[in-house]
């Protein structure tokens, strides 16, 4: 079937990116920041417009919304899911979107500082743009592109649904989370409530990419007590923390095992933050990989390390914390084969050629999965992420709303 869609999808990113939906690792509450309902509560108006009666934002910043049927065939009910929040590594705050319309290749010097050039060698699938619209921010922001290509690209697609009530499909479900970013961003969903039988998260970079399968995550956190003695009387007595801590951390591989000496299905041990005194200090970890087995190891072996350099300390101690974060979802999609092949499919149906891929890293998707929604990650075609290069193609984003579309219209086919 070929599409004939008036897209709606780059006026709406424009706008979307506008709104600072930042989230804040340090916030207790959720979402983590008020200024994510802003984005929820345009989001809602524009579905109501569209005539999704049902839009509504909750009292924790989610928007739920739902596209009724329009077949007599029962079609599992499918989900498209994906995150309002902005990263907090880089500022959200007054992104100024510009379009470079036609591509040619030619390094990007952004406006706004031109120490920010976002350049051809250092980005591999900018060959593949040229022609292209791009999007960009400024310079002195990051663009949004991560998550909201994927909002617009949702929003687009619901558009389409409910101005051409001639192509079936079953019941679709819509999805806005907030806090993605700082991994909370399905704390609060109701499954019950969201009512979906499948679902995909649009959060995934390059243009035919699907992701069934996610990094395994734990997170390590080391609490050491040392010895504290006056500094001036302290001669073979005081066992400082602090340094305890930066011990454990410089035993670390130097050739192995890091975010910087690993690629594909290599995993990592990663400190995030290490803090303390004299007494008491503190060291956090991430650590990655795509087996349970894995993850154990490498959490066996850093256990290892503290342990080795607590031997030289006799009248310290530390405490070695392991919790669970998510887990690879391709463990729950490997029960439904066909959610994953009808989204391959349906990229294919778009003159694209579609590529299975792994995520060195999870979404909101890997969690839905564990919860009973299992949740592969289709592209957005986001680049760049978290930093002032971020970019996005506007004819990716458009083979994404296509790629959506296809996907519910293939379950309907199927049903």
């Amino acid at each position: 079937m070929s599409l004939e869609i008036k897209h709606t999808v780059t006026d709406r990113f424009l706008k979307y990116v506008q709104i600072d939906t930042q989230s804040d690792a340090s916030s207790k509450s959720y979402p983590s920041t008020e200024k994510q309902k802003n984005l929820g509560k345009l989001l809602v108006e524009e579905l109501l417009a569209m005539g999704i009666s049902d839009a509504h934002l909750d009292e924790h910043g989610l928007v739920y919304a739902t596209i009724p049927s329009n077949t007599d065939k029962k079609v599992p009910v499918l989900c498209f899911c994906s995150h309002m929040d902005t990263a907090p590594d880089c500022s959200g705050k007054d992104v100024k979107p510009i379009i470079h319309k036609n591509y040619t290749g030619a390094d990007i010097v952004l406006p706004d500082d031109h120490t920010q050039v976002i350049r051809l060698a250092d980005h591999a699938d900018l060959k593949n743009q040229i022609g292209h619209d791009i999007i960009t921010a400024s310079g002195t922001t990051l663009l949004g592109a991560d998550n909201k290509a994927g909002v617009a690209e949702i929003m687009d697609a619901a558009n389409f649904f409910m101005t051409h009530p001639e192509v079936k499909h079953g019941e679709i479900k819509i999805l806005f989370t907030c806090d993605e970013e700082i991994g909370r961003g399905v704390d609060k969903v109701d499954l019950e409530k969201l009512g979906a039988d499948f679902g995909y998260t649009v959060d995934g970079e390059t243009l035919g990419y699907i992701e069934d399968e996610t990094f395994s995550a734990d997170s390590v956190t080391i609490n050491i007590t040392g010895v504290s003695v006056h500094p001036g009387f302290a001669k073979g007595k005081m066992e400082h923390a602090i340094k305890i801590a930066s011990e454990i951390v410089a035993r670390l591989p130097k050739d192995r095992l890091s975010p910087e000496t690993t690629e594909k299905m290599e995993g990592f041990v990663h400190p995030t933050s290490i803090s303390g005194m004299l007494e008491k200090a503190t060291v956090k970890f991430i650590i990655r990989d795509f087996t349970d087995e894995k993850l154990a190891a490498h959490e066996a072996e850093l256990k290892a390390i503290m342990e080795d350099v607590l031997k030289d300390y006799p009248n310290s101690t530390a405490e070695f914390i392991v919790n669970e974060q998510y887990r690879n979802m391709q463990k729950i999609l490997v029960k439904n084969p066909e959610i994953t092949n009808y989204a391959l499919q349906a990229i294919e149906r778009t003159g694209v050629k579609a590529v299975r891929n792994s995520i060195r890293g999870g979404t909101d998707g890997s969690r839905l999965s564990y919860m009973g929604l299992p949740c592969p990650n289709i592209f957005a075609g986001e680049h760049a992420f978290h930093s002032k290069h971020e970019w996005v193609s506007v004819q990716d984003m458009h083979k994404a709303v296509e790629t959506i579309i296809n996907i519910c219209c293939i379950w309907e086919e199927n049903a």
